[in-house]
């Protein structure tokens, strides 16, 4: 058993409404990336010390009355996104208007930096003279890794509808492709073993799957409560690994060995 405490992290599902409905942005993980490799994926990752300055929830919409967990997390989402997809839910301080495409543009030689921790989101959302849009994020799920392995995470899922005009297009280092794809054809290019998406991000799919539109996920996701999944790892007499999932969580009564997930 592991005695590593989760890393907090974010993750953020950006919607569209597509020609045969919802669609969600996901990304392919560079091969060389340790965890999830090759995989299909939300952008996200875990929170970065700068996430936590004090002036970010004084620059951001949309964090009043948060913890400050609560308030990094969501932070955190955000950066992420503009990182992994270069979609940035932010807004122009000046006019209160969220950021343009042509302003989108401008804005893309941060995302490196960023990633590495070169520069902090409080510093350029100072220099750029920006707001985060918190305010436009939906809490959909809440997941922590079992007490097992050496890597751990406490992570938070959102949704927000991407700006119409921006742009997403995959980073080229941690992520190596893209593709905005329905939750259902996801799955099924899952199950027809065209794709490879690791179990958490099946289960989101599947649960994202339930709404039609941008609008009804995002209705949906504010009425529902939000209950922390924390994976049941036990060992039958045979020696084999179960896992099940806590069916009050939403997403069905999971109980399947470890070998089929």
């Amino acid at each position: 058993m592991s005695s590593n405490p989760p890393l907090p992290a974010a993750t953020l599902l950006l919607l569209r409404d597509g020609e045969a409905g919802l669609e969600v942005f996901m990304v392919a993980r560079h091969h060389q990336i340790d965890f999830a490799s090759g995989a299909l994926v939300f952008p996200g990752g875990k929170v970065d010390p700068h996430d936590r300055h004090e002036d970010v929830p004084i620059l951001s919409e949309g964090l009043h009355g948060h913890a400050p967990l609560e308030q990094s997390v969501r932070i955190a989402a955000i950066r992420e996104a503009f990182e992994e997809s270069g979609v940035l839910l932010a807004r122009d301080a000046a006019t209160g208007g969220l950021v343009s495409a042509a302003r989108l543009e401008t804005l893309g030689h941060y995302r490196e930096p960023l990633n590495r921790s070169e520069i902090g989101i409080a510093a350029f959302l100072r220099q750029e003279r920006l707001r985060l849009a918190a305010d436009l994020l939906a809490p959909f799920a809440h997941w922590i890794t079992p007490d097992v392995g050496v890597k751990r995470f406490d992570t938070y899922f959102y949704l927000a509808e991407a700006p119409a005009d921006h742009l997403a297009v995959h980073d080229g280092y941690e992520s190596v492709d893209s593709v905005w794809i329905s939750p259902s054809a996801a799955l099924r290019e899952q199950q027809e073993g065209k794709r490879l998406i690791i179990f958490p991000t099946r289960m989101i799919l599947a649960k994202l799957a339930r709404s039609n539109s941008v609008a009804d996920a995002m209705l949906r996701a504010r009425r529902e409560k939000i209950v922390t999944v924390l994976p049941l790892i036990v060992t039958r007499e045979d020696g084999e690994k179960i896992l099940i999932l806590p069916e009050e969580a939403g997403f069905g009564r999971i109980e399947a060995p470890l070998s089929t997930l």
